[in-house]
């Protein structure tokens, strides 16, 4: 066989390799979003509708605008379709709870790893492995410690009791240990003879820290940050123990109460689940720069 023969089934093979990985991407989204289009709340199943096929009552149900099902087509009798809770507004909490638990995460995760990368103390080895030992627990295994604690707390201080949003991001705080050993990675990366540079010049710690490490560790930051949203728009064990009440519900928790036992409405859930992409998708593409560059690049090195 001819080297122009081999060199062009490799290039074969890989492109119907890559077609068939996008295949599996793909085919499931397309069902999905014409699922959310289609009259009636069936599961995904279609990846075609016809014209007669098409709606926007379930788009109007996650919005939150009310909107006329029809209940016998004989008698065009209809009845009205509104929310109580509209699931726009689990959206809005999901942001909310999502991005105040990473900007949480980038604190603590930052100064931890600034302590473990730069700092000499006692028992810093055994902590740094402690914290990844604890690590490989899930975090669901603690689910009823978790309401447990917050039962309690909530008793004393009911702003950080369960049904509260910073009951649900102290618990997510809780689990850093990843983040610190990833931003403490990147840290020791970076040539400490500029921080000591600038000590010499009379720059403090914290100045050193702030104006000269955090700057050149963006790429890092970035990348745990949008881990960490993703993470948490998508997680439901945990809000699902914590948050109870309809209003307080975030978007996974709110998303599979469309599912219930008694009642599934496919449709509903389909629009819920594009809309929830949509935080994850900008996100992703405002910090894309940020994230390959923390993936595959160390900070400045002597």
């Amino acid at each position: 066989m001819s080297p122009q023969r081999k060199q062009f089934l490799r290039q074969l093979t890989a492109h119907l390799v890559l077609i068939i990985v996008c295949a599996l991407v793909l085919v499931p989204l397309v069902m999905v979003i014409l699922a959310s289009f289609r009259k009636g709340n069936f599961p995904p199943n279609a990846l075609w509708l016809s014209l007669d096929q098409w709606t926007l009552d379930h788009w109007k149900y996650v919005l939150g605008i009310p909107y006329r099902e029809v209940m016998n087509a004989t008698s065009g009798e209809t009845r009205l379709i509104q929310a109580q809770t509209p699931p726009l507004h689990w959206f809005f909490n999901s942001i909310l709870v999502a991005s105040l638990a990473s900007l949480g995460i980038i604190l603590l995760a930052g100064t931890a790893a600034y302590a473990f990368a730069r700092l000499r103390f006692r028992f810093r080895g055994p902590t740094l492995t402690g914290l990844l030992i604890l690590q490989m627990f899930p975090q669901v295994l603690a689910l009823t410690a978790y309401y447990r604690i917050l039962s309690y707390i909530g008793q004393r201080v009911p702003w950080i009791g369960l049904n509260t949003f910073p009951g649900l991001i102290l618990i997510y705080l809780s689990g850093i240990s990843i983040n610190i050993w990833m931003i403490k990675g990147y840290f020791d990366t970076i040539s400490i003879s500029m921080e000591e540079s600038a000590r010499i010049d009379g720059a403090s710690r914290f100045q050193t820290f702030f104006r000269i490490l955090l700057p050149m560790s963006a790429p890092i930051f970035a990348v745990v940050f949008i881990l960490s949203f993703i993470g948490m728009i998508s997680e439901y064990p945990t809000a699902s123990v914590v948050l109870q009440d309809s209003a307080v519900r975030t978007l996974a928790v709110g998303a599979y109460s469309l599912v219930g036992e008694q009642e599934k409405l496919w449709g509903h859930f389909s629009a819920l689940a594009v809309l929830s992409g949509v935080p994850i998708t900008i996100m992703f593409l405002l910090c894309q720069r940020f994230i390959i560059g923390g993936l595959t690049s160390g900070g400045a090195k002597e």
